[in-house]
């Protein structure tokens, strides 16, 4: 047993180590592309398969449409106060939920003062409503072939917290509670495309996009 419990935590270190390791080597290659833009950044974290032009794209995946590759459950390779804008949609909620208030965090330190951070993600309050009033159906990814088979509401909420990698559904209490963890007191709801602040206008393009908000540093 004792062996065991020694192996397992041998393994796991030594994945640390490789983690910290493939990091460590983005994070230098990410510094060196960050020389052709300039301060202040506008952010698009989690930016998948979706360029917005004159901003910097950022996503792991090497196949989409980034402009830099970084693994955000690591702290950000960019200066305190150096960003205007940050713009994430559908990415928190794949974070646990300390990985995503250190996501916060971090996107806290680098906004300079009175920039914005945008959030767009699924609700779990409008998930709790459909489920309470009959409208489950509604969803639009419940129309996708692969989710013909959902027959029942207990079974939409759980592909709803478990598919596609979710970790952590935010209601607006909750994502309130996460921002302000951060260091964000200014926090307002939003419309879906919809903000004061030009930039961030049109920015959504995912339907579910039902909880948004921005807050300011």
């Amino acid at each position: 047993m004792k062996l065991r419990y020694f192996l397992r935590n041998l393994i796991s270190y030594a994945h640390l180590l490789n983690r910290k390791r493939v990091n460590k080597k983005r994070v230098a290659l990410a510094k060196q592309k960050l020389k052709k833009y300039q301060q202040p950044y506008c952010l698009h974290l989690g930016c998948g398969k979706i360029h917005l032009d004159g901003w910097l794209n950022i996503d792991l995946d090497s196949e989409g449409a980034a402009d830099i590759q970084l693994d955000i459950t690591w702290p950000l390779p960019f200066d305190d106060n150096s960003c205007q804008l940050i713009f994430t949609e559908h990415m928190l909620e794949h974070l646990s939920v300390e990985q995503g208030v250190a996501l916060l965090k971090e996107c806290f330190r680098a906004l300079q003062k009175g920039g914005v951070l945008r959030v767009a993600m699924p609700s779990l309050d409008r998930l709790i409503q459909k489920s309470h009033d009959g409208s489950w159906r509604d969803a639009e990814w419940l129309s996708w072939p692969e989710f013909k088979h959902v027959n029942t509401r207990a079974e939409m909420m759980n592909m709803a917290f478990r598919e596609w990698g979710h970790q952590w559904l935010y209601d607006r209490e909750e994502l309130y509670r996460r921002l302000k963890e951060a260091g964000f007191e200014a926090i307002d709801d939003c419309e879906w495309g919809v903000s004061k602040h030009a930039n961030l206008c049109g920015r959504e393009t995912r339907k579910e996009s039902f909880l948004i908000a921005e807050a300011e540093k």
